[in-house]
């Protein structure tokens, strides 16, 4: 190993780690109840994207007060802006909630 790899492998501090995969698994539980509200609503096109772009920053902001603490690019390698990234596989998760649910509720609208 380089010395480059050991410097970068050093500044893994293991409990961040942790609270990142925290971070995920709190997104996409935040994604999977806006596309639920999003279908229960019957909320179509972009009022349903408009709920999920609040939830993301509602989420974000807890995350930033709560486990960050103000500091987030002590936890993140992007810092604000990888926290507020919602991510390709929340964004989908979303969608595939809203669906679900919206077909549920409103089969015979």
């Amino acid at each position: 190993m380089s010395t480059t790899e050991e410097a970068s492998a050093q500044l893994i501090y293991p409990p961040n780690v942790l609270a990142n995969q925290s971070l995920t698994n709190i997104k996409f539980l935040s994604a999977c109840f806006a596309g639920a509200a999003a279908g229960i609503l019957g909320l179509q096109n972009w009022l349903g994207f408009t709920l999920f772009l609040a939830s993301t920053l509602l989420t974000s902001f807890a995350v930033y007060a709560i486990n960050c603490r103000g500091k987030p690019a002590k936890y993140f390698a992007g810092g604000l802006t990888e926290l507020v990234n919602p991510g390709q596989d929340t964004a989908f998760t979303f969608v595939l909630v809203w669906t679900l649910f919206y077909g549920i509720v409103h089969v015979y609208d």
